[in-house]
């Protein structure tokens, strides 16, 4: 006869997750990056902002069209982008801004 196993509690409280969810949904970087960062593997992450993003679906109103999903992603690619170039600036700007002594 088999034993049944019970799974091991979460080494990660909600707190921890929920800001995982935050930063992953916020950065310009991949999931795969932001898990890295976070000494977390990107499936685990990944799950956790699937989850996430169906918890938080608009139920009321009408469904966006194929149109306006495309222009949001759009949108949101831009924006990681652009998030992505100020990024770099901050760097290169702090880099050129130190004492050359």
């Amino acid at each position: 006869m088999r034993k049944l196993e019970v799974a091991p509690p979460s080494k990660y409280t909600p707190e921890f997750r929920e800001e995982a969810v935050q930063i992953a949904l916020r950065s310009s970087k991949t999931i795969s990056e932001t898990a890295r960062e976070l000494d977390l593997n990107p499936e685990t992450l990944r799950g956790w902002v699937k989850k996430y993003q169906k918890r938080n679906e608009p139920t009321l109103g009408v469904p966006l069209t194929l149109d306006e999903r495309a222009r949001l992603k759009e949108q949101d690619r831009r924006i990681r982008e652009l998030e992505a170039k100020v990024s770099f600036l901050k760097k290169a700007a702090a880099y050129f801004a130190k004492d050359p002594r």
